[in-house]
């Protein structure tokens, strides 16, 4: 409880932000972006900080044996509670359990970890050489990364996030073509492949067509399935801090497993605002301006709780350039 405590008394004096403003009114970008001004961007990492928020995330989510579908957390006949969707299940059966891992594959704890967003902040921030000197890169939702953006968003990826909306939408739900999506994943090297195969019921058949064509194609690269217990115990821990939404954003998940496995956590692309620091307009993603479905998530909730614990000292926010080295 002491150490709890502590924890509270060290937020307190960052959280206060919150309260300028009225429960059900989230501040403006313009306010964001003044209220980011005047904070400053000078950082100083805080070794208490991180190691309660760690502790906090494990006793809540145990990332290190959750995160991902295994052998070990999810034998034959283990129901699966499918996380965004209610009174829907899967039975761990003889076709699933031979595709999960034995145990975590990653060697924890990892040293400097970078999630990239894909938010348009990254446009012109040179931040590709800041993310390749990363031990352990994390990606969200098949991001481009083709020779036009890699000066701002850099070339290596150890694990990405694969959508099962995005195996619909861009191949078609792997019905027809498999070559399409298995020369589009080169592009990521030998990556973990992180699919949420039972967050939707939808989504489960086409995230095992995945699975299975990474693995004919001989791709080297190993399909993780997102564990709808860890999922869902992200959710109500960040529910409890004031993020209100029907589901967390990829990038939050990505957020959260880093700080559970990661000894230093940096963040690049997470910036959900039309303007930048100098109130210029920029888009949504680095690669398009095409916006989420409006109430599904709520990514200024999510900033405001990321930029509090990049004040605090536990994980550092890049927005905007990156210095040089």
């Amino acid at each position: 409880m002491r150490l709890l405590d502590t924890g509270r008394r060290f937020l307190r004096p960052v959280l206060c932000w919150l309260y300028n403003y009225p429960v059900y009114r989230l501040p403006s970008d313009k306010e964001i972006v003044n209220e980011v001004l005047r904070q400053g961007q000078v950082w100083k990492r805080n070794e208490t900080g991180i190691h309660l928020f760690r502790k906090l995330i494990k006793e809540c989510c145990d990332p290190r044996k959750m995160f991902a579908v295994t052998k070990e957390n999810s034998p034959l006949g283990k129901v699966l509670w499918y996380d965004g969707e209610l009174y829907h299940s899967h039975t761990v059966n003889n076709d699933t359990y031979p595709l999960f891992v034995q145990e975590t594959p990653l060697q924890v704890p990892l040293k400097r970890c970078a999630v990239v967003g894909n938010g348009g902040v990254l446009k012109r921030s040179g931040c590709g050489s800041a993310i390749d000197q990363a031990d352990f890169v994390m990606r969200c939702n098949l991001p481009p990364l083709s020779k036009e953006y890699t000066e701002d968003v850099g070339t290596r990826t150890h694990l990405v996030t694969a959508n099962p909306s995005i195996i619909e939408k861009r191949f078609q739900n792997l019905l027809w073509s498999r070559k399409a999506f298995v020369d589009s994943m080169k592009a990521y090297g030998l990556s973990y492949i992180y699919m949420p195969a039972f967050s939707m019921k939808p989504g489960t058949e086409p995230s095992l067509r995945a699975y299975h064509a990474l693995a004919d194609s001989g791709s080297g690269q190993k399909v993780l399935f997102a564990n709808p217990d860890f999922l869902k115990s992200v959710g109500r821990f960040w529910k409890g801090r004031g993020v209100h939404a029907k589901r967390l954003s990829t990038g939050l998940f990505l957020v959260s497993l880093a700080l559970g496995l990661c000894e230093d956590v940096s963040l690049h692309g997470f910036w959900p605002f039309s303007m930048d620091l100098d109130e210029r307009p920029i888009s949504h993603h680095y690669y398009d301006n095409v916006l989420p479905f409006s109430g599904f998530h709520a990514m200024p909730e999510e900033f405001l709780q990321l930029w509090h614990l990049h004040k605090s000292g536990i994980l550092r926010m890049y927005i905007g350039r990156c210095p040089e080295n």
